[in-house]
């Protein structure tokens, strides 16, 4: 096991050590499961799509980071590298959800929640200090449960604000002058 592989453990043994508790042990897994799949942050694009006149192209553009934060940290990054799962190394954690299938870095939940925190911060949505605060739960909560080392969720957190800045930029150059502009109906005379 490498030096740094090593320390990390010494994070994730601290962590485990320090914050465990009854009622965290509850409420982790259940803060980690909005972050499967993406699940949280495609059903919050999808409703920003449709529910908020106005802000359409917010929820398209969540989706499409999304989409990118796919490509990139799952298909691609998660392939290359083939990072180890941390409770492979240590096998005496007892783990409080499944075990991931997956390569470990960089962590796909963290990718995922901070490339749609990061198009709602730059594009001003109202909820969108709500959102990182989210995503930041949704990372930590993958080193409370053992499942990533640290650099997996800077690793997931960098190319998620990567994805979610990239998905704005693409939006504004290539597609926002394609897309209708949704103007309030203008007030009657009477």
């Amino acid at each position: 096991m490498n030096p740094l592989s090593m320390a990390e453990l010494g994070v994730l043994d601290w962590i485990a050590a320090h914050c465990h508790n009854g009622v965290l042990d509850k409420v982790i897994p259940m803060i980690t499961s909005l972050g499967n799949a993406g699940i949280f942050w495609i059903v919050l694009g999808m409703l920003i799509l449709i529910f908020h006149r106005g802000e359409r192209s917010t929820g398209l553009q969540v989706l499409l980071a999304l989409l990118f934060s796919l490509l990139v940290c799952n298909l691609f990054l998660k392939n290359l590298v083939g990072r180890t799962r941390p409770f492979d190394l240590n096998t005496t954690v007892e783990l409080l959800v499944l075990r991931p299938w997956d390569s470990s870095f960089p962590s796909g939940h963290t990718s995922a929640s901070f490339a749609a925190a990061m198009v709602l911060v730059l594009r001003r949505w109202w909820g969108r200090w709500a959102a990182l605060a989210l995503a930041i739960l949704i990372a930590f909560s993958r080193l409370y449960l053992y499942v990533h080392f640290p650099t997996d969720v800077l690793g997931g957190l960098a190319v998620g604000m990567f994805c979610g800045w990239l998905a704005v930029v693409v939006w504004n150059r290539w597609i926002a002058s394609h897309w209708p502009e949704e103007h309030p109906h203008p007030k009657r005379r009477e």
